[in-house]
Protein backbone atom coordinates (compact mmCIF):
# COMPACT_ATOMS: atom_id res chain seq x y z
CA UNK A 1 0.00 0.00 0.00
CA UNK A 2 1.14 3.43 -0.43
CA UNK A 3 2.95 5.57 2.45
CA UNK A 4 0.41 8.24 3.04
CA UNK A 5 3.61 10.12 4.68
CA UNK A 6 5.55 9.91 1.86
CA UNK A 7 2.70 10.73 -0.38
CA UNK A 8 1.72 13.88 1.47
CA UNK A 9 5.62 15.28 1.57
CA UNK A 10 5.59 14.42 -2.78
CA UNK A 11 2.50 16.49 -2.79
CA UNK A 12 3.82 19.20 -0.74
CA UNK A 13 7.02 19.08 -2.96
CA UNK A 14 5.06 19.24 -5.97
CA UNK A 15 3.06 22.33 -4.74
CA UNK A 16 6.02 24.28 -3.86
CA UNK A 17 7.38 23.69 -7.37
CA UNK A 18 4.16 24.90 -8.96
CA UNK A 19 4.79 28.41 -7.14
CA UNK A 20 8.22 28.53 -7.63
CA UNK A 21 7.70 28.21 -11.45
CA UNK A 22 4.82 30.66 -11.08
CA UNK A 23 7.10 33.44 -9.22
CA UNK A 24 10.13 32.94 -11.39
CA UNK A 25 7.37 33.21 -14.61
CA UNK A 26 6.43 36.64 -13.72
CA UNK A 27 9.39 37.84 -12.17
CA UNK A 28 11.42 36.17 -15.42
CA UNK A 29 9.13 37.69 -18.20
CA UNK A 30 9.25 41.29 -16.80
CA UNK A 31 12.68 41.15 -15.88
CA UNK A 32 13.20 40.45 -19.32
CA UNK A 33 11.31 42.86 -21.45
CA UNK A 34 12.62 45.65 -19.48
CA UNK A 35 16.44 43.95 -19.86
CA UNK A 36 15.95 43.39 -23.43
CA UNK A 37 17.26 40.10 -22.58
CA UNK A 38 16.04 36.70 -24.76
CA UNK A 39 17.45 34.38 -22.61
CA UNK A 40 15.50 35.61 -19.60
CA UNK A 41 12.51 35.65 -21.38
CA UNK A 42 12.87 32.60 -22.85
CA UNK A 43 13.41 31.04 -18.67
CA UNK A 44 10.28 33.11 -17.93
CA UNK A 45 8.28 30.85 -20.82
CA UNK A 46 10.14 28.20 -19.45
CA UNK A 47 8.90 28.37 -16.12
CA UNK A 48 5.22 29.33 -17.26
CA UNK A 49 5.51 25.72 -19.41
CA UNK A 50 6.37 24.05 -16.37
CA UNK A 51 3.35 25.65 -14.07
CA UNK A 52 1.08 23.94 -16.09
CA UNK A 53 3.43 20.58 -16.60
CA UNK A 54 3.96 20.94 -12.62
CA UNK A 55 0.11 21.02 -12.14
CA UNK A 56 -0.53 17.99 -14.59
CA UNK A 57 2.34 16.09 -12.08
CA UNK A 58 0.07 17.27 -8.91
CA UNK A 59 -3.33 15.43 -10.73
CA UNK A 60 -1.22 12.13 -11.27
CA UNK A 61 0.57 11.35 -8.31
CA UNK A 62 -3.04 11.62 -6.84
CA UNK A 63 -4.82 9.73 -9.21
CA UNK A 64 -1.65 6.93 -8.77
CA UNK A 65 -2.51 6.98 -4.80
CA UNK A 66 -5.33 6.01 -5.68
CA UNK A 67 -4.88 1.93 -5.60
CA UNK A 68 -5.58 -0.92 -7.34
CA UNK A 69 -9.68 -1.75 -7.77
CA UNK A 70 -10.82 -3.94 -10.56
CA UNK A 71 -10.07 -1.47 -13.33
CA UNK A 72 -6.11 -1.35 -12.31
CA UNK A 73 -5.80 -4.80 -10.54
CA UNK A 74 -1.71 -3.40 -10.10
CA UNK A 75 -2.59 0.13 -9.13
CA UNK A 76 -2.20 3.37 -11.55
CA UNK A 77 1.36 4.05 -10.52
CA UNK A 78 1.66 4.14 -14.71
CA UNK A 79 0.44 7.48 -14.52
CA UNK A 80 3.75 8.81 -13.06
CA UNK A 81 6.01 7.51 -16.10
CA UNK A 82 3.41 8.96 -18.59
CA UNK A 83 3.24 12.54 -16.80
CA UNK A 84 6.87 12.46 -16.77
CA UNK A 85 7.28 11.51 -20.17
CA UNK A 86 4.93 14.40 -21.65
CA UNK A 87 6.54 16.72 -19.78
CA UNK A 88 10.05 15.93 -21.04
CA UNK A 89 8.47 16.22 -24.71
CA UNK A 90 6.98 19.50 -23.81
CA UNK A 91 9.61 21.43 -22.67
CA UNK A 92 12.24 19.54 -24.83
CA UNK A 93 9.87 21.43 -27.29
CA UNK A 94 10.20 24.31 -26.10
CA UNK A 95 14.28 24.62 -25.92
CA UNK A 96 14.33 23.17 -29.91
CA UNK A 97 12.01 26.83 -30.37
CA UNK A 98 14.42 29.16 -28.09
CA UNK A 99 17.33 27.46 -30.43
CA UNK A 100 15.66 28.91 -33.81
CA UNK A 101 14.94 32.06 -31.99
CA UNK A 102 18.32 32.66 -30.53
CA UNK A 103 19.87 31.04 -34.30
CA UNK A 104 18.05 34.06 -35.76
CA UNK A 105 19.01 36.76 -33.47
CA UNK A 106 22.53 35.98 -34.19
CA UNK A 107 22.12 36.12 -37.85
CA UNK A 108 20.63 39.40 -37.55
CA UNK A 109 23.48 41.12 -35.71
CA UNK A 110 22.74 40.05 -32.30
CA UNK A 111 20.59 41.36 -29.45
CA UNK A 112 21.64 45.10 -27.50
CA UNK A 113 21.22 43.41 -23.05
CA UNK A 114 21.15 46.63 -20.33
CA UNK A 115 24.11 43.76 -18.77
CA UNK A 116 23.15 44.94 -15.04
CA UNK A 117 20.12 43.92 -14.89
CA UNK A 118 20.70 40.83 -16.33
CA UNK A 119 23.51 40.27 -14.52
CA UNK A 120 21.32 40.70 -11.28
CA UNK A 121 18.67 38.26 -12.41
CA UNK A 122 21.43 36.25 -13.25
CA UNK A 123 22.55 36.50 -8.91
CA UNK A 124 18.89 36.41 -8.36
CA UNK A 125 17.90 33.29 -10.71
CA UNK A 126 20.96 30.68 -9.56
CA UNK A 127 20.09 31.38 -5.51
CA UNK A 128 16.54 30.66 -6.17
CA UNK A 129 17.25 27.81 -8.38
CA UNK A 130 19.32 26.18 -5.49
CA UNK A 131 17.14 26.69 -2.67
CA UNK A 132 14.32 24.72 -4.51
CA UNK A 133 16.36 22.51 -5.76
CA UNK A 134 17.81 21.24 -1.93
CA UNK A 135 13.80 21.55 -1.21
CA UNK A 136 12.68 19.17 -3.56
CA UNK A 137 15.73 17.06 -3.01
CA UNK A 138 13.51 15.66 0.29
CA UNK A 139 11.04 14.05 -1.93
CA UNK A 140 10.91 9.85 -2.96
CA UNK A 141 8.60 9.88 -5.63
CA UNK A 142 9.22 9.57 -9.35
CA UNK A 143 7.61 13.02 -9.94
CA UNK A 144 9.15 14.68 -7.41
CA UNK A 145 12.47 13.20 -8.77
CA UNK A 146 11.61 14.58 -12.39
CA UNK A 147 10.93 17.80 -10.70
CA UNK A 148 14.02 17.99 -8.98
CA UNK A 149 16.08 17.25 -11.82
CA UNK A 150 14.64 20.01 -13.54
CA UNK A 151 15.52 22.49 -11.29
CA UNK A 152 18.93 21.30 -10.62
CA UNK A 153 20.04 21.45 -14.45
CA UNK A 154 17.92 24.67 -14.59
CA UNK A 155 20.21 25.87 -11.60
CA UNK A 156 23.05 25.05 -12.93
CA UNK A 157 22.96 26.75 -16.72
CA UNK A 158 22.13 29.47 -14.60
CA UNK A 159 25.11 29.26 -13.20
CA UNK A 160 26.23 29.44 -17.13
CA UNK A 161 24.02 32.41 -18.04
CA UNK A 162 25.77 34.53 -14.83
CA UNK A 163 28.82 33.69 -16.05
CA UNK A 164 27.89 34.85 -19.53
CA UNK A 165 26.44 38.07 -18.98
CA UNK A 166 29.54 38.69 -17.03
CA UNK A 167 30.92 37.95 -20.55
CA UNK A 168 29.13 40.58 -21.61
CA UNK A 169 29.05 43.02 -18.84
CA UNK A 170 33.06 42.96 -19.24
CA UNK A 171 33.00 43.63 -23.19
CA UNK A 172 30.25 46.92 -22.69
CA UNK A 173 33.33 48.07 -20.16
CA UNK A 174 36.12 47.97 -22.49
CA UNK A 175 34.14 49.30 -25.57
CA UNK A 176 32.96 46.38 -27.50
CA UNK A 177 29.16 46.61 -27.16
CA UNK A 178 29.14 45.17 -30.73
CA UNK A 179 30.21 41.82 -29.57
CA UNK A 180 28.05 42.12 -26.61
CA UNK A 181 25.10 42.03 -28.49
CA UNK A 182 26.12 38.36 -29.52
CA UNK A 183 26.55 37.41 -25.93
CA UNK A 184 22.66 37.12 -25.22
CA UNK A 185 21.02 35.14 -28.19
CA UNK A 186 24.37 33.11 -28.19
CA UNK A 187 23.43 31.94 -24.51
CA UNK A 188 19.80 31.55 -25.74
CA UNK A 189 21.09 28.46 -28.34
CA UNK A 190 24.22 27.36 -25.88
CA UNK A 191 21.52 26.73 -22.67
CA UNK A 192 18.74 25.39 -24.89
CA UNK A 193 21.02 22.82 -26.22
CA UNK A 194 22.33 21.44 -22.77
CA UNK A 195 19.28 21.76 -21.65
CA UNK A 196 18.10 19.69 -24.15
CA UNK A 197 19.78 17.06 -22.21
CA UNK A 198 16.97 16.75 -19.20
CA UNK A 199 14.22 15.86 -21.04
CA UNK A 200 16.46 13.21 -23.06
CA UNK A 201 16.96 11.66 -19.60
CA UNK A 202 13.65 12.02 -18.24
CA UNK A 203 11.85 10.08 -21.32
CA UNK A 204 14.71 7.50 -21.50
CA UNK A 205 13.86 6.91 -17.86
CA UNK A 206 10.25 7.80 -18.39
CA UNK A 207 9.90 4.86 -21.36
CA UNK A 208 11.91 2.24 -18.90
CA UNK A 209 8.81 2.12 -16.79
CA UNK A 210 6.09 2.77 -19.22
CA UNK A 211 7.80 -0.71 -20.81
CA UNK A 212 8.01 -2.16 -17.54
CA UNK A 213 11.70 -2.96 -17.62
CA UNK A 214 14.02 -3.89 -14.63
CA UNK A 215 14.54 -1.17 -11.80
CA UNK A 216 17.40 1.37 -11.43
CA UNK A 217 21.18 -0.80 -10.87
CA UNK A 218 21.31 -0.47 -7.03
CA UNK A 219 17.31 -0.81 -6.52
CA UNK A 220 17.44 -4.11 -8.51
CA UNK A 221 21.15 -4.69 -6.32
CA UNK A 222 19.05 -4.27 -3.20
CA UNK A 223 16.26 -6.44 -4.00
CA UNK A 224 18.59 -9.38 -5.09
CA UNK A 225 20.63 -9.02 -1.58
CA UNK A 226 16.96 -9.52 0.14
CA UNK A 227 15.99 -12.51 -1.85
CA UNK A 228 19.85 -14.17 -1.17
CA UNK A 229 19.41 -13.62 2.76
CA UNK A 230 16.21 -15.35 2.74
CA UNK A 231 17.17 -18.29 0.31
CA UNK A 232 20.33 -18.64 2.21
CA UNK A 233 18.08 -18.01 5.77
CA UNK A 234 16.04 -21.37 4.74
CA UNK A 235 18.48 -23.08 2.94
CA UNK A 236 17.01 -23.24 -0.16
CA UNK A 237 19.21 -24.22 -3.61
CA UNK A 238 17.75 -20.76 -5.28
CA UNK A 239 16.11 -17.79 -5.40
CA UNK A 240 15.59 -15.88 -8.64
CA UNK A 241 14.24 -12.61 -8.90
CA UNK A 242 12.13 -10.72 -11.63
CA UNK A 243 11.57 -6.70 -11.01
CA UNK A 244 10.36 -4.16 -12.79
CA UNK A 245 9.46 -0.45 -11.79
CA UNK A 246 6.57 1.11 -12.93
CA UNK A 247 6.24 5.10 -11.33
CA UNK A 248 7.17 4.65 -7.55
CA UNK A 249 5.66 0.88 -7.30
CA UNK A 250 8.37 -1.76 -8.01
CA UNK A 251 7.03 -5.27 -9.18
CA UNK A 252 9.08 -8.08 -7.62
CA UNK A 253 8.22 -11.94 -8.68
CA UNK A 254 10.47 -14.49 -6.51
CA UNK A 255 10.50 -18.11 -7.56
CA UNK A 256 12.41 -19.85 -4.33
CA UNK A 257 13.91 -23.84 -5.48
CA UNK A 258 13.40 -26.22 -2.34
CA UNK A 259 14.73 -30.03 -1.91
CA UNK A 260 15.12 -32.11 0.87
CA UNK A 261 17.78 -30.01 2.46
CA UNK A 262 15.65 -27.08 3.01
CA UNK A 263 13.53 -25.72 5.97
CA UNK A 264 10.33 -25.36 3.78
CA UNK A 265 8.17 -28.22 3.72
CA UNK A 266 4.40 -27.15 4.79
CA UNK A 267 2.48 -24.18 3.72
CA UNK A 268 3.02 -22.87 6.81
CA UNK A 269 6.89 -22.91 6.24
CA UNK A 270 5.82 -21.02 2.98
CA UNK A 271 4.25 -18.58 4.29
CA UNK A 272 6.75 -17.64 7.34
CA UNK A 273 9.60 -17.43 4.00
CA UNK A 274 7.07 -14.58 2.73
CA UNK A 275 6.56 -13.13 5.58
CA UNK A 276 10.40 -12.82 6.26
CA UNK A 277 10.81 -11.56 2.38
CA UNK A 278 8.00 -9.18 2.72
CA UNK A 279 9.70 -7.14 5.72
CA UNK A 280 12.78 -7.21 4.25
CA UNK A 281 11.75 -5.98 1.38
CA UNK A 282 9.40 -3.45 3.45
CA UNK A 283 12.99 -2.07 4.69
CA UNK A 284 14.16 -0.77 1.09
CA UNK A 285 11.04 1.94 1.37
CA UNK A 286 9.76 0.75 -2.35
CA UNK A 287 5.69 0.39 -2.62
CA UNK A 288 5.78 -2.94 -4.16
CA UNK A 289 4.06 -5.56 -5.51
CA UNK A 290 5.17 -8.51 -4.65
CA UNK A 291 4.37 -12.46 -5.87
CA UNK A 292 6.25 -15.58 -3.80
CA UNK A 293 6.15 -19.04 -5.76
CA UNK A 294 8.16 -22.29 -4.69
CA UNK A 295 8.76 -25.35 -6.57
CA UNK A 296 11.08 -28.28 -6.59
CA UNK A 297 11.42 -28.40 -10.16
CA UNK A 298 13.91 -26.05 -11.84
CA UNK A 299 11.80 -25.75 -15.21
CA UNK A 300 9.10 -24.11 -12.91
CA UNK A 301 11.15 -20.98 -11.68
CA UNK A 302 13.21 -20.23 -14.97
Amino acid sequence: MPNTQDTRRDHRLLLVSVWASAAFAVISCVWGVFSGSSMIVFDGLYSFASIGLSLLAVAALRVSRRGPDDAHPWGREEWEPIVVVVKALALGALSVYAVVGGITDLLAGGRQVATGWALAYAVVATAGGVVVTLVLRRGTGGLVRAETAEWQGDTLLSVGVLVGFVIAAVLVATGRADLAAYVDPGMVVLVSLLFLRVPAGLVARGMRELLAMSPPEETLSALQAAVDAVKDCYRMREGLLRASQVGSRVDVEVDFLVDDGSTVHTVADCDEVRADLHERLAALGHERSVVVAFTTDPRWAR
